[in-house]
């Protein structure tokens, strides 16, 4: 395949990104029943989601309301009438054999966000976000990739049914250039600060609270027309987005400089191979055959009702960054770290835990960030909270562990040995501070290394440090090297 370079020097790729968050309601859309995840399959459904004959829809006024924030938040316009659609087409996962969203009437529309990426802010429009439920989820078995080809059966799990789902659709991103696959990865990160602190989503990407797909194509340079797309599907991972889009605008470009077309389609995303393969031919809206929901009553929010959820927003995300910016005293590099690193929350909760701001990040930017990277996971996928990482700086502090020991105790509890105390009492990893214990290591040091004695009792103190690092391999790194330090000075005068 052709390289990123190669294919951005005759084309220029427009991107557009949907991205399917669901709700954090305790019942579903148009239905009472549960919505926890990791439930005992098909334990969570009733007639309504089952689509079965005779069951009416009741819509959830809470994910009504949700919905308006969302599109407030983005700056959007409320509807002042909108209604629901069928969307018909068939899926296994699909009980009704329609889905229930929302087509040419969306509850919000036309906004637009500002996505900060390392070389500056690429304004990203806001078609809409319109409401609708989500499927039910397929399960093939017996195959080795979990998809259906090569399986020996399939089963489905219909709890997901019926889940409440917003989409947001953005218009086509153009002018961003050879930084579209960084500005799809930042703006699906600052969209899912952004719903957390609306606090209607959990936005956990591994169990599939938020999905992405991300739509690609080229034009040649110096055209305004768009070319055609492809739509890659459900990538679940800030990472793994900015991937797909980088390898999708290399292989399109592979197939157009070879004479051939991009063909409109699904594409799937391997996240083991870093490719992308072909799924469907993608449908267009009059494939789908829309018309209005008969079950359903049009939604249309009063004026009052919109301005009172507009006074429930949360500060900006912009406006939150510079505020904790200056009150971490962190450098613009050392905070676009953070956010580049998706490491905000983690950070703030940390400190918000008792970890001073510097330590916080520290831990997240550095030891986590690599065990995330070999993992090939997220920083919020790995397991362990801010509240633990704040635990084990406070084991620093307080002289328990040094730093050494201190990324012990983080692979025990990455493993899941427990809490950074329980880590440290099993692992038997706290720092020696008996003076007695640190004084007879020391001399069982000097009586070994007379000749490294001698040349500190004559005045070459920079000799120590082989005498410490004998007292510390002894004690297996468990000693406060400054500690002993002293007291080998001590012991030679």
């Amino acid at each position: 395949m052709i390289s990123y370079e190669e294919a951005l020097q005759t084309f220029e790729p427009v991107i557009g990104l949907e991205v399917h968050v669901e709700l954090g309601t305790v019942s579903k859309m148009f239905c009472g029943c549960a919505t926890e995840f990791g439930a005992e399959p098909n334990s969570q459904v009733c007639p309504t989601c089952l689509g079965l004959p005779g069951s009416l829809p009741v819509l959830n006024g809470a994910a009504v309301e949700s919905a308006m924030r969302i599109g407030l938040a983005l700056g959007c316009s409320i509807a002042e009438w909108c209604r629901f659609a069928r969307k018909n087409y068939f899926y296994p996962d699909m009980p009704k054999n329609f889905q229930t969203s929302q087509y040419d009437e969306p509850i919000a529309y036309e906004g637009a966000v500002d996505v900060e990426v390392d070389a500056g802010t690429v304004t990203v429009g806001i078609e809409r976000a319109h409401m609708e439920e989500d499927t039910g989820k397929s399960l093939h078995v017996g195959g080795a990739t979990g998809r259906i080809h090569g399986a020996s059966h399939s089963l489905v799990d219909y709890n997901r049914a019926g889940i409440p789902l917003i989409e947001i659709v953005t218009k086509p991103v153009t002018g961003a250039d050879a930084r579209a696959p960084e500005v799809a990865r930042a703006y699906v990160g600052q969209l899912r600060e952004l719903l957390l602190a609306l606090g209607v989503s959990d936005v956990r990407m591994e169990q599939g609270s938020l999905r992405c797909d991300a739509n690609v194509s080229l034009r040649p340079r110096g055209s305004d027309v768009l070319g055609t797309r492809t739509e890659t599907k459900n990538v679940n991972s800030l990472r793994s987005i900015e991937r797909a889009v980088r390898h999708e605008i290399c292989r399109q470009a592979e197939v157009l400089l070879a004479g051939e077309r991009v063909v409109q389609e699904t594409r799937h995303w391997h996240e083991d191979t870093g490719v992308t393969t072909s799924g469907r031919e993608k449908s267009d809206a009059e494939d789908y055959r829309y018309f209005p929901e008969p079950d359903l009553v049009p939604v249309a929010p009063s004026r009052e009702w919109v301005d009172r959820l507009r006074a429930t927003l949360p500060e900006p995300p912009h406006a939150r960054r510079a505020r904790l910016q200056q009150a971490w005293e962190f450098s613009d590099l050392e905070m676009r770290d953070v956010v580049g690193a998706g490491a905000l929350e983690l950070v703030d909760k940390t400190i918000e835990a008792g970890a001073a701001p510097q330590a916080a990040r520290k831990w997240w930017l550095t030891e986590l960030a690599r065990r995330a990277r070999a993992d090939g996971v997220e920083l919020v996928e790995l397991p362990i909270t801010p509240g633990q990482v704040a635990e084990l700086q406070a084991l620093v502090d307080a002289g328990r562990v040094n730093d050494k020991l201190a990324r012990q105790v983080l692979e025990g509890v990455l493993a899941g040995e427990g809490s950074p105390e329980q880590v440290v009492a099993a692992r038997g990893l706290e720092v020696v501070s008996d003076d007695g214990a640190l004084g007879a290591a020391v001399d069982r040091a000097i009586a070994s290394n007379p000749d490294v004695a001698a040349k500190i009792r004559d005045g070459k103190v920079a000799a120590a440090g082989a005498l410490i690092g004998a007292v510390m391999k002894e004690l297996r790194g468990q000693a406060d090297a400054g500690r002993v330090r002293e007291l080998v000075l001590q012991r030679l005068g």
